[in-house]
């Protein structure tokens, strides 16, 4: 994530040659995709964890004994 994000302001800077943009756009560009790829796994582990086994979160004062 913070390569990203390096990436992404090294091109905003507006001081990178063309070549030099196009390949930060590709890193750039598979970075995101193996983030989208973790985000899916893991919403998929916390999918299975959540199947009968977790239960919601409550905090002590989430209780209303009004």
């Amino acid at each position: 994530m913070a390569e990203l994000e390096r990436i992404v302001a090294d091109m905003e800077s507006g001081q990178l040659p063309l070549q030099q943009s196009l390949a930060a756009y590709q890193r750039g560009a598979e970075l995101l995709q193996f983030c989208q790829q973790a985000l899916a796994a893991a919403q998929q582990q916390v999918q299975v964890l959540e199947n009968g086994v977790l239960k919601p979160f409550t905090t002590p004062d989430s209780n209303d004994e009004s």
